[in-house]
């Protein structure tokens, strides 16, 4: 768990009474006990509303060094989108890793969205695992999960088919759902889009009202990943518009300024998330293979070395720096401590 400040004077009590009208009066109506939907956007459990501004984190096959959660918040994202295994592509993340991962979001000051990455391609990706065998990971992960509802996005399935797969996404997601729900987890659930994760048959397009009203909980949040489909200002908001028109809750859980198969219009997805108050996560932090090291936002996982990418996705026009702000469950954590 994160590292409570402990204060042994009087000074807390004095804290609380000079300021504690503004930061502990009971929630207000409507909020529940974590992150969920809010008229059809991200909200905490406070009520405040919660606009991820990060970067990915490839932990299952990157971990990186210890520092690595404190660097992502230095550049002014609330949140990070962690890679985990379910031991389909690369070695299972255990139980205790997730714990520390959670614990080392919180203690930067960051929105943690865990994703199993193995679901990667499912049908394109040799080995790739099924939203099915996502499911089983998260269910051995409950005591790890229970309580984090404030602090953690469960990311169900990282893009789970490849190109021109036909599976049944809209079926598959919805029994995801119901079994974690099933099973307890009360946590806000975002589901990727399939065909790597951009939706090129707009399958989630069609039917994210259908999968999203399928929650009991009504607490889905949908991903949308863009590369290079996404490389002019009017595909990235024809896409997006159908998502706000609907009151659909939706953040771009991946993104770059390049890409093999094609040029996304990163300007366009930053401005319009910014304008329309949607999350982005920039992919990612560092790690990457040689190949694709013009995705790295960091060289070698060292904060000062910022690739051009990083310097666009931090401190370009509706970048980290400038639009990232704290979620406000923070803020109530160190006055809690403190009290």
């Amino acid at each position: 768990m994160v590292k409570r400040i402990a204060i042994r004077s009087a000074f807390p009590a004095l804290l609380m009474a000079l300021l504690g009208a503004a930061y502990v009066t009971p929630a207000r109506a409507g909020a529940t006990d974590g992150i969920h939907v809010a008229d059809g956007r991200l909200a905490e459990a406070g009520g405040e509303p919660l606009v991820l501004r990060g970067v990915n984190h490839g932990y299952a096959f990157g971990p990186g060094p210890a520092s690595v959660f404190d660097d992502i918040r230095a550049t002014g994202a609330n949140a990070v989108r962690v890679a985990l295994s379910s031991g389909h592509e690369w070695a299972a993340t255990k139980k205790a890793a997730v714990a520390g991962v959670i614990d080392r979001c919180k203690a930067a000051r960051l929105i943690c969205v865990l994703d199993v990455h193995d679901t990667m391609g499912y049908g394109t990706q040799p080995g790739a695992a099924t939203i099915a065998e996502a499911v089983d990971y998260w269910l051995s992960l409950r005591d790890v999960l229970r309580h984090e509802e404030p602090y953690v996005v469960l990311n169900i399935a990282n893009e789970p088919s490849g190109h021109a797969v036909d599976a049944d996404w809209v079926g598959n997601t919805m029994a995801a759902i119901a079994r974690l729900r099933a099973a307890g987890l009360r946590h806000a659930l975002m589901v990727d889009a399939p065909n790597w994760g951009n939706d090129a048959f707009r399958v989630m397009y069609d039917h994210a009202a259908a999968v999203f009203a399928s929650d009991p909980q009504r607490n889905v949040v949908f991903d949308v990943h863009m590369y290079g489909p996404f490389d002019t200002a009017a595909k990235v908001s024809g896409y997006l518009d159908h998502f706000v028109a609907q009151q659909l809750p939706i953040v771009v859980g991946e993104f770059s300024s390049l890409h093999e198969y094609g040029d996304p219009d990163e300007d366009a997805i930053m401005a319009y998330c910014q304008d329309h108050g949607l999350g982005y996560l920039g992919w990612s932090w560092s790690g990457n293979s040689p190949e694709y090291h013009y995705l790295d936002v960091v060289s070698d996982y060292r904060a000062g070395r910022l690739t051009p990418w990083g310097r666009r996705l931090i401190d370009g026009p509706d970048g980290l720096r400038a639009t990232g702000r704290t979620a406000s469950v923070f803020g109530r954590q160190w006055l809690a401590a403190a009290r």
